[in-house]
C-alpha cells in the first residue's frame, strides 16, 4: 500500500472514532440535560431539494436527531392507535402503495366493479407544515400526555422551530398525524363519509354521486379554519369521474389499468438521458447509475408500464 493511501486510511479510522466518541460524549451529555431540564434544541441546518417541487428541509443536528428518534419510537404507539385506518403517511404497514391499493378497492365498490359512475373529490390543504398552529399542537398532544416533564420535552422541541413544522424532522411526521387526525375524525364521524383516503395533507373522497361534494368542501374547510387555523387549497379542489383518471400520488388509476402520471414519465426520461451521458463521460459510476435505473423500474412494478419500460430501456 502507498502512503499516501495508508495515511488517508488511518485519518480515515480516527475520523469514525473520533465521530463516535463525540456521539457517545453527546448522548451522556444529552441524557444529564433532560434529567436537569437543561436540554435546549439546537439551531437547524436549512437547505433545498426538487422532488420534483422546491421544499426547504431544516435538518436538526445529530444529538437532536437522536433525540428526535427516541421521541418518535416511544411516542409513536401511543398515538397511532387513535388514528382511522385510512391514514397512510409516515405509519407502519401503511405508504403510497397500500394507500392505492385501497384507493382501488373504494373504487370497485363504489362503482359496483365498473357498472356505475364513480366520483372523487380530491383536495390538499394549503401550506400546512408551515400552517400548523404550534398551540393547538400542543393542546392535542395533551389530551393523551399529562406527565410534566414529556410534556416539557415536547414544547422545547415544537417551539425550536419559529413557525409550524420543520420538513425533515422525523418528530414532525408523528406530529403532522396527531394534527390532522382531527379533520379525519371530522370527515369519518361528523360528516359520517364512508371512503376517505389521506396521505399527509393529500385526501380524497370518494361517492357514487358528485351531488353530496359541495357540501363537503364548505364544511371541511370551515372546519380547517375554526379548529386547526388550516385551508383548502383552492387551486387543488378536484372533481374527477373515476373513467377519467384519478391522479393520485404519482399515478393515475383508470377502471382496468393504472400508469404514471404525465409529469412523473417526462421527469424519468429526463433523468435518465442525463444520467447516461453523465455514464458515458465518466461524471458517475456504472453503480450509480443502476441505481438511479432500478429505482425507477421499481416505480414502474406498482402499474401498467410496458411502453414506458421500452422507452427506458431503448434509453440504455
Amino acid at each position: 500500500m502507498a502512503w499516501d493511501e495508508f495515511r488517508r486510511g488511518k485519518r480515515a479510522k480516527a475520523d469514525v472514532q473520533l465521530f463516535e466518541y463525540n456521539l457517545e460524549t453527546d448522548i451522556f451529555k444529552l441524557n444529564k440535560e433532560l434529567r436537569d431540564k437543561t436540554y435546549w434544541h439546537s439551531p437547524y441546518f436549512s437547505f433545498y431539494v426538487k422532488d420534483p417541487k422546491i421544499r426547504h428541509i431544516h435538518k436538526a443536528c445529530v444529538k437532536d436527531r437522536v433525540l428526535h428518534h427516541a421521541i418518535f419510537r416511544v411516542l409513536y404507539p401511543l398515538f397511532d392507535k387513535s388514528f382511522i385506518f385510512d391514514s397512510y403517511s409516515c405509519r407502519n404497514e401503511k405508504g403510497t402503495h397500500r394507500a392505492l391499493k385501497r384507493l382501488n378497492v373504494f373504487l370497485q365498490k363504489v362503482s359496483k366493479n365498473n357498472t356505475e359512475l364513480a366520483h372523487v373529490l380530491k383536495c390538499d390543504v394549503r401550506k400546512f407544515f408551515d400552517s400548523v398552529d404550534q398551540d393547538i399542537l400542543m393542546g392535542l398532544v395533551k389530551n393523551k400526555i399529562q406527565d410534566p416533564g414529556v410534556l416539557w420535552l415536547l414544547q422545547t422541541i415544537v417551539s425550536s422551530f419559529e413557525k409550524g413544522l420543520p420538513l425533515g424532522n422525523v418528530v414532525s411526521q408523528l406530529f403532522s398525524n396527531i394534527y390532522l387526525n382531527e379533520l379525519d375524525q371530522f370527515v369519518k364521524h361528523v360528516l359520517k363519509v364512508k371512503y376517505y383516503i389521506r396521505y399527509c395533507d393529500d385526501f380524497v373522497i370518494i361517492e357514487s354521486s358528485a351531488q353530496k361534494f359541495e357540501s363537503y368542501k364548505s364544511q371541511i374547510d370551515a372546519f380547517l379554519k375554526n379548529r386547526l387555523k388550516l385551508a383548502l387549497h383552492p387551486n387543488k379542489i378536484i372533481v374527477r369521474k373515476y373513467y377519467q383518471g384519478i391522479d393520485f400520488l404519482g399515478y393515475v388509476s383508470f377502471p382496468h389499468h393504472k400508469i404514471v402520471r404525465v409529469k412523473t414519465k417526462n421527469r424519468m426520461i429526463e433523468k435518465l438521458k442525463t444520467k447516461v451521458k453523465e455514464l458515458q463521460g465518466s461524471a458517475i459510476s456504472e453503480d450509480s447509475f443502476n441505481k438511479t435505473l432500478q429505482s425507477y423500474l421499481g416505480v414502474l412494478t406498482h402499474c401498467n408500464s410496458y411502453e414506458l419500460r421500452e422507452e427506458i430501456l431503448k434509453l440504455i
